[in-house]
């Protein structure tokens, strides 16, 4: 499992989208965020320099890697950062190694199925390794995978990943004890309902003025897209960085 680390401080652990690499994902963030803390990046089953293994790709899995990886760095507690299908390897960190997770920040990934908009599940049936022609992704992949020519397996297990994806109880969700960023774009993938409903059940959802406010936070993104979203590095890395702090 390729990991890199950066910086010094408190530990924080980045998580990456489906295809992509620690520099596609976050290379615009990363070093602002290393300027104050340990910084863990990772590339998860199959990515960037992790060479694939037989087994599928799987949430629980990815969360359990990510688990022993810092078990093995003797890192006894750390905050998690996680982007699309890192989002939800960071809600299951939250959920099984709970002992290990400080804090959580949630970006574009919901925590069931029907946590998405329909057409992502329309749009992922139709995806082929072709699609991602002139993205970048596959040329990114290319430069550093163990096996370059792994590129349409991975496609292929990805799929299979989203499609077959169920998720957690609002039972099981509500039980993260780590305080939670939840942030989504306006225009996400990920609907505004459903950033609500995860942020209701983590304490959100009250009158902060009588109540006070809870230890979850929620950000919607004006103007900004699935993709968008972790491009937004202006407005994203002062919100974690004093969410964080």
């Amino acid at each position: 499992m390729y990991y890199e680390v950066h910086g010094e401080g408190e530990p924080l652990v980045l998580l990456h989208g489906a295809y992509m690499t620690i520099n596609l994902n976050f290379g615009k963030m990363l070093p602002t965020l290393a300027k104050n803390r340990q910084v863990i990046a990772v590339e998860l089953q199959g990515h960037g320099h992790t060479e694939d293994i037989d087994r599928p790709l799987s949430f629980e899995q990815m969360a359990d890697d990510t688990a022993e990886l810092l078990r093995q760095l003797g890192i006894e507690k750390a905050d998690i950062l996680g982007y699309s299908m890192g989002g939800t390897v960071a809600v299951e960190l939250g959920i099984r190694h709970s002992d290990l997770v400080r804090k959580l920040v949630v970006i574009s990934s919901p925590y069931k199925r029907d946590g998405w908009y329909p057409e992502v599940y329309a749009t992922i049936e139709h995806i082929t390794p072709e699609v991602f022609t002139g993205s970048g992704l596959p040329e990114a992949y290319a430069e550093v995978a163990p096996n370059p020519d792994g590129w349409a397996t991975l496609v292929e297990k990805v799929k299979k990943l989203d499609l077959e994806y169920i998720g957690r109880t609002p039972e099981e969700f509500r039980s993260i004890k780590a305080p939670t960023l939840i942030v989504i774009g306006d225009s996400d993938g990920v609907p505004p309902e459903s950033a609500v409903e995860m942020f209701k059940l983590l304490g959100g959802g009250v009158f902060g003025d009588v109540d006070g406010l809870p230890q979850s936070r929620l950000a919607v993104l004006p103007g900004t897209t699935h993709v968008g979203v972790i491009e937004r590095t202006d407005w994203l890395v002062p919100m974690i960085t004093e969410f964080l702090d």
